[in-house]
């Protein structure tokens, strides 16, 4: 064989260009012992707490536990292939997850790997699992809605864009169906969905992700899954995971955004299990001392960022995020109170700032060549909906009370009510939102304001009735509308009604047009009101939409037209009322037997029949008396 040295020679040349002096200094240590999803290695003795590492067999894992001789390490991966021995490397980086555009419409585990089968995910951008959450002064108060598309809670627990706003119940009472409604009434919205599966059923994840896809709710949602097959480290993982994917689109594009949690009682127990593992020491129900803190940490990073202006050429771009555009302001904290500017980089923030920033721009000369500029990628919002399970109701367990403390007001949903029919099974009488008033819709407050504390009434009036005791002609009327509007809160899973149709659908309750009704006419009733208001009156339904409240006039209008309507129903229960008596009366003429014949009696009245067969012939003598008494 004949070597060509021309070839060699240009490998040689080629290797020598490529050669690169530096020496590649990587910190490696030794596993001691592997289990559980659990590693304890020994020579990070520089390894940064929650920072990433990588095994030899490629899985990744996350520093738990700094000890003196050696470091806890939860493993992300398969930790069947690690053995005692194996080399662990630092990255010198904390765990991230890639997020972006990208992660849109997909299924991924908690470390961002694809599990719907459709390819890789193309995205060079990544975020920090764990993130500090904003100050006080970079929020701003939560002032828009966040629809969820169910009357019980748009009207007596609303929710805003940035709350905290707790789902808790039992097992099997509806607080996924909850979550999965409020993600597909966000179809359209400009929301931007992340809903995390911690430790529940491959097939309850899949059934979820089936429904998402039928209503297009996929194209703004990204599904975080951590099934209960997925070892311990994933499930606790999950929902930083989700938090962060979400981040990325509220600090970076300013949008709105949903994180649903289900649940974060299976990552406690998760984290539980890491911890017990790890040695640490339980404390109350074997919890480690620190699982306050593993949900106030995820928690805390729901925000409603603060809206960001200042006064730029008129020439710059509408979606300019570059803060040295803006133009100081000559006096800075010194300017007057009516357009000083919030922080030294001549920025107002929040709703005043647009005014104090336009009225200082009026002051200037050169007005004309500049303009009041909106950072688009400021004001953004995650919204967290956390679900917490309880056991038989207990809602002062430790972690129920750990996450009612840290939320902004929680829905209770009771399993009496669930099988009773009555769903959603929302409880109001415990159920609250301290902060989400403030960005309900003036109409919604307008026709809902009192209804909460109403159906809270007459649950306890309910119960007293119940006891037999006779009721005032107050308090009977109260039960009633109680009843009808308890039955027109009922709303079918997956079917999340528009703002406007809910406030049209509660007026009708609340002022008393659903009084008279039957209690089982009562939805009937507001499926035809939805329609007719949609068909025969849609300038009222647009008027609504515009304007956001009732005005006097509309409400004369809107009562009017339901009025009217009440009327025409009335009238045609009535008609197929009399209709459906009439086909009866037919109808037992046609099976009345011919005098003299006797119809044989049914199986179960046989023992009655015989006894009345007995009693004929004692009975016989004094009909026959009586019958030549009356001949005579």
């Amino acid at each position: 064989m004949k070597f060509k040295v021309d070839e060699i020679a240009s490998v040689i040349a080629e290797e020598i260009k490529q050669y690169r002096s530096e020496a590649d200094l990587a910190e490696v240590g030794t596993v001691l012992e592997v289990g559980d999803g659990i590693a304890r290695v020994y020579g990070l003795t520089d390894a940064m707490a929650s920072e990433k590492v990588t095994f030899a067999n490629g899985a990744s894992g996350q520093v738990l536990n700094l000890e003196e001789s050696s470091v806890g390490v939860v493993i992300l991966g398969d930790y069947l292939g690690i053995k005692e021995g194996d080399e662990v490397r630092r990255t010198g980086e904390l765990l991230s997850v890639p997020v972006g555009d990208a992660m849109i419409g997909r299924v991924v585990d908690p470390v961002g790997r694809p599990l719907d089968g459709l390819g890789t995910i193309e995205t060079s951008l990544s975020r920090p699992l764990e993130f500090k959450a904003p100050g006080i002064a970079e929020r701003q108060p939560v002032n828009e809605p966040l629809q969820t598309g169910i009357k019980a809670i748009d009207s007596m627990i609303p929710i805003g864009r940035g709350q905290r706003e707790l789902i808790i119940g039992d097992r099997k009472t509806g607080k996924t169906a909850i979550a999965i409604d409020t993600i597909l009434n966000q179809k359209g919205q400009g929301v931007v969905c992340v809903y995390v599966a911690i430790g529940l059923k491959e097939s309850t994840v899949a059934a979820v992700i089936d429904k998402l896809k039928e209503a297009g709710a996929m194209d703004y949602t990204i599904v975080v899954s951590a099934s209960a097959s997925d070892p311990a480290p994933l499930q606790y993982i999950a929902p930083y995971a989700g938090a962060a994917m979400a981040e990325y689109f509220m600090y970076e594009r300013g949008s709105a955004t949903l994180c649903v949690y289900d649940d974060l009682s299976k990552q406690a127990q998760a984290y539980r299990q890491l911890s017990l593992l790890l040695r640490r020491p339980p404390g109350r129900e074997a919890y480690p001392g620190d699982v306050f803190y593993l949900h106030s940490r995820l928690l805390e990073r729901g925000v409603k960022l603060r809206d960001e202006y200042a006064v730029v050429p008129a020439d710059t771009p509408e979606d300019s995020t570059d803060r040295s555009l803006a133009v100081c302001h000559p006096e800075g904290f010194g300017a007057p109170e009516e357009h000083r500017p919030d922080d030294g980089q001549a920025l107002f923030h929040r709703a005043s700032g647009r005014e104090r920033a336009e009225a200082w721009l009026a002051t200037r000369d050169d007005a004309a060549s500049h303009r009041v500029h909106e950072f688009p990628d400021s004001g953004g919002s995650m919204t967290a909906l956390p679900i917490i399970e309880t056991l038989e109701g207990e809602v002062s367990a430790y972690i129920p009370t750990n996450v009612i403390s840290i939320t902004d007001g929680q829905i209770y949903l009771e399993p009496d009510l669930f099988f009773a029919g009555i769903r959603p099974a929302v409880n109001v009488g415990i159920s609250v939102s301290r902060v989400g008033g403030n960005a309900q819709r003036k109409a919604m407050k307008t026709v809902a304001g009192s209804l909460r504390l109403d159906l809270a009434a007459f649950r306890d009036l309910e119960a007293f009735a119940q006891l037999g005791t006779e009721l005032d002609p107050a308090s009977a009327r109260q039960l009633e509308r109680g009843r009808r509007m308890t039955e027109l809160l009922k709303q079918p899973q997956y079917s999340p009604y528009g703002v406007n149709d809910q406030i049209l659908s509660i007026f009708a309750g609340t002022r008393g047009f659903l009084d008279d009704l039957p209690v089982a006419q009562v939805l009937d009733f507001e499926r035809e009101l939805l329609r007719h208001f949609h068909d025969e009156f849609p300038e009222l339904v647009e008027e609504l939409d515009r304007t956001g409240k009732i005005s006097e006039e509309l409400d004369g209008k809107i009562r009017k037209v339901i009025g009217e309507l009440k009327q025409h129903f009335v009238r045609e229960l009535e008609a197929a009322k009399e209709a459906e008596e009439g086909e009866e009366g037919e109808e037992g003429e046609r099976k009345e037997p011919p005098r003299g014949e006797r119809p044989a009696a049914p199986r179960s009245e046989a023992p009655e029949a015989a006894a009345a067969e007995d009693a004929e012939p004692v009975a016989a003598p004094a009909a026959a008396a009586a019958a030549g008494a009356e001949r005579s």
